[in-house]
Parts: structure tokens; C-alpha cells; sequence
């Protein structure tokens, strides 16, 4: 029978070349492929069987031989190391009989991927979803390459790379290091790498993205990034593929679990990890009540702004949140006030409040944090709509009427907006939390309040408790 079979020998053991394929040599009357690799399937051979070295980069050619060879008849072997499928001999038999209109059978044999073998050695790195990129560019353009790094990377992949470096391609595990810590993926994220592995001379070891140094990288290396959740324990590259979570619930509230499942889902698609806890605190619950992972570039808080003002509160220095809608304190959680003592108050239904507006000619809102400040000169005063109401405690402020303890800049809208947040932020002594430019709401004001009332399960990752 005329065929060819292509047959992967696995990364370089012969312990680790399978049973089909181990037949598969003993069956072949002609061995195609590159010498090196002869000696590992010389003592399945028979006899007679011919070896026909091609030489390194001579694929090409050696699909070529063994159509001809096979078209006489010959039952054909093409071997390759690894899976010869995956950058392997396989695609380009099929793409020339498909070019040959050839009625050769062409049969596949897997074999043990380089990336299975490394992965096996460093522990369990590819325990969930996977992708193989390699840093070869003969026959791949670089910004292809570059564009499946960034997608890998954004996709939070457990990424294997093969080809990563050779005498004349130097810089693009640099690069590619570098595409990763912007796409995502934290300085800790674990990385292990094997050099020849199964063979002799295998060295295995185990490290960080940020620590991995491409010097220490050749062309017989694998390497293996992991995904956001993977980590190191005792020597072992670890990749879960969530069983454990699935069976312990957090917490025996529903929308609590649902909450705290939410923002480990924000924060691995973080851009950036590493930041202050309390910082984070707040970005996270910022992004869970808008959805939008721009919060990452517009929220600003003053270095420990929110940890401060919850420390305030604890110490029982803080009681009062003033706002400037009714919305605001409507999405401040009450038990969280109860639980802390504190009280959430929004003077725009005081009857007050219309007739100070008309009398001085001025919004509603302003009227309100007047009055606030004349009753609570040292409130937490956070603002979700009214740049007026903003510009005026920045206002009162520089009078020294008011002496905040802390302020919440997220008014929304197109006039006065963005201006009322620069007036603000000059306050250097006051701890603030400024979502800059147009963006703001209500409900981002009322989430950042909470972020503060709760901030003792930020180090834990447990928002949620007063639901």
C-alpha cells in the first residue's frame, strides 16, 4: 500500500516515544527525516529499512523524497521531534498532496510535545486554557507575531513559546517579556522554562516574568507563562483549573458570592496589578458598579486616601457623609452606616434649600452644601452630579468654613465638570477621590463610599458583607 506516516517522536526520550509510532518505525521500509533524530528509533528498525537524511531546513525537500519513495511503493516514515503537528512535518505533507493531487494515504501519528514534556517536568502549568506561539519569524511576519503575543497576553492564555531565541533572532523574547507586563499579566506571574527537555542534557527551572532574563534562553528552550491565577508552591508550577472554587462558596450570601466572584474577574483583567491596596479598593469597585476597565485611567486617589478615611471612621473621628443628590445616599449601603455609626445625609429636600436658592440666585444643590457645611463643616462630602455643588465647597473651603474630611469628586456631565475636579484636587491636606474628566454618576459616588465603609475586607478581596 502506497502511504506515508508522519510520526512524532516526542522531545527527545525514548521512553517517551508512544506505542503506535514505535510500530509505525518497525512497519516503515524508508525512514525520511533529519539524522539527529535517527537514533532514537534505530533499535525498532528492521534490517533493510533505509534512513534518508535531508538535513536541517530542508523540509521541503523531505516531503518531496517521501511522496517519491512512497509512489514506488515504499511504505514511508517522515519523523519529526515533538508533535509533528505542531510546528512540525505534517501540514506540509498534506499541503503538497493536496499540490501532487496525490493518492497517497497519508496517516498522523501524535507524539509528546516539547510544551507537554517541560509542563510535566516544572509541575502542572497548563492546567486551563492554553495557547502555543512561536517567536520564529521565517515564515511568519514579526507584527503577526507581535499581534498574537498581545492577544495571548490580553486573553490571559498560559502561554508556551517555542522558538523563543537563535544566534540571529535576540530581541524578541525581550519584546515579548515586555508585551506581556502592559497586556496584563503582573511582574509575579510564575514562568518556567526547560532546556532539551527529556534529553541528557535537560535543565529545568522556574521563575518570574519579571525575573525571567532572556540571556539565560536558547534555541532548544520552552518556555511557559502563566495566566493570572497560576502560582509556585514547593518548587511547582501550578495552574488551576478552578475545582476547589466551584465547591467552596466564600460566603452563605448569594449576592455577596456573586460580588466577590465579580471583582477577582476585574481584577485579573487589571492592566496594571500592581497598586496600593486601597487604591485598588476603590478602582475595583468602581469598574463592578460601571463596567468600564477606564476607571483604570481616570480614578485618582490621593496616596492612601481611602484607607485614611476609614481609619477615621473607626476611630469614630468621622460621622457624617454629606451628599449632593438624594441618589448618592440611596447607594450608600445601610448596614455599612449602621454598622459603623454613621450617618449619610443629603440636604436638597430641606426646605431650606429653596428659598436660600432663590434668594441668592443660586442651584439647589449649592444651597444644600451651604447648609451642610454650616451643620457639618468636617463631613466625608461626596458629590455624583452637581459641578456647582462641588465648586461650591471648593469655594467655602478656601474661606475656611469648611474643613472636610475627605471628598468624593464624580459629578457627571458636560458644564463645569471637568473644572470643578481641577478646583479641587489643589486641596493637598484633604484626602480625595477624583474620577477625572466627564465621566461620574451617582452610583460611582455611592460605590466609593462603600469602598471606605468596607475597607477592612479589602486585603482579604470580600466586598459584600452588608448586602
Amino acid at each position: 500500500m502506497k502511504r506515508i506516516i508522519v510520526a512524532g517522536l516526542g522531545p527527545g526520550s525514548e521512553a517517551d516515544i508512544t506505542p503506535a509510532v514505535l510500530q509505525a518505525v518497525k512497519e516503515a521500509d524508508v525512514i525520511v527525516g533529519y539524522k539527529y533524530y535517527f537514533r532514537f528509533v534505530k533499535p525498532y528498525l528492521k534490517s533493510e529499512t533505509e534512513c534518508i537524511d535531508t538535513g536541517m531546513k530542508r523540509e521541503l525537500d523531505r516531503a518531496k523524497q517521501a511522496f517519491d519513495l512512497a509512489e514506488k511503493g515504499k511504505t514511508v516514515c517522515v519523523i519529526s521531534s515533538g508533535d509533528a503537528g505542531i510546528y512540525g512535518m505534517t501540514p506540509l505533507i498534506y499541503e503538497m498532496k493536496r499540490e501532487r493531487q496525490s493518492d497517497i494515504e497519508v496517516i498522523s501519528l501524535p507524539g509528546i510535545s516539547a510544551f507537554q514534556k517541560a509542563a510535566s517536568l516544572l509541575g502542572a502549568p497548563i492546567g486551563h486554557d492554553l495557547c502555543v506561539i512561536s517567536l520564529s519569524d521565517l515564515m511568519t511576519p514579526w507584527a503577526t507575531i507581535e499581534k498574537r503575543i498581545i492577544a495571548a497576553a490580553e486573553a490571559d492564555f498560559v502561554t508556551a513559546v517555542y522558538n523563543p531565541k537563535s544566534e540571529g533572532r535576540y530581541w524578541e523574547l525581550y519584546r515579548l517579556k515586555e508585551l506581556f507586563l502592559q497586556h496584563g499579566r503582573g511582574g509575579d506571574t510564575p514562568v518556567g522554562y526547560v532546556r532539551q527537555a527529556g534529553r541528557p542534557e535537560q535543565e529545568v527551572t522556574l521563575t518570574t516574568l519579571a525575573n525571567l532574563d532572556p540571556e539565560d534562553i536558547d534555541m532548544f528552550t520552552v518556555l511557559i507563562i502563566g495566566n493570572t491565577q497560576s502560582y509556585q508552591w514547593e518548587g511547582h508550577f501550578i495552574t488551576p483549573r478552578g475545582y476547589y472554587r466551584e465547591e467552596t462558596e466564600e460566603c452563605d450570601k448569594i449576592g455577596q458570592n456573586i460580588m466577590i466572584k465579580s471583582f477577582k474577574t476585574i481584577e485579573s483583567e487589571l492592566k496594571n496589578k500592581d497598586i496600593p491596596l486601597d487604591h485598588k479598593w476603590a478602582l475595583l469597585h468602581a469598574i463592578h458598579t460601571t463596567a468600564d476597565f477606564q476607571m483604570e485611567d481616570i480614578l485618582y486617589t490621593d496616596d492612601g486616601a481611602v484607607k485614611t478615611l476609614f481609619q477615621k471612621i473607626k476611630k469614630g473621628e468621622l460621622k457624617y457623609i454629606i451628599s449632593d443628590v438624594t441618589m448618592v445616599t440611596s447607594g450608600i449601603r445601610k448596614g455599612a452606616l449602621e454598622r459603623l455609626g454613621v450617618q449619610a445625609l443629603c440636604y436638597l429636600s430641606d426646605p431650606r434649600v429653596k428659598q436660600m436658592a432663590e434668594e441668592k440666585g443660586i442651584t439647589r444643590t449649592q444651597a444644600g452644601i451651604r447648609l451642610a457645611v454650616e451643620e457639618h463643616p468636617d463631613a466625608l462630602f461626596a458629590f455624583g452630579n452637581a459641578p456647582t455643588a462641588l465648586m461650591e465647597l471648593c469655594a467655602l473651603i478656601r474661606k475656611g468654613k469648611a474643613h472636610p474630611a475627605g471628598v468624593i469628586a464624580a459629578p457627571v456631565g458636560f458644564v463645569h465638570v471637568c473644572e470643578s475636579k481641577h478646583m479641587v484636587k489643589p486641596f493637598t491636606e484633604i484626602p480625595k477621590i477624583i474620577v477625572e474628566g466627564r465621566k461620574g454618576g451617582s452610583n460611582l459616588a455611592a460605590t466609593l463610599c462603600n469602598a471606605i465603609l468596607c475597607y477592612d475586607d479589602a486585603e482579604a478581596l470580600k466586598p459584600g458583607r452588608d448586602l
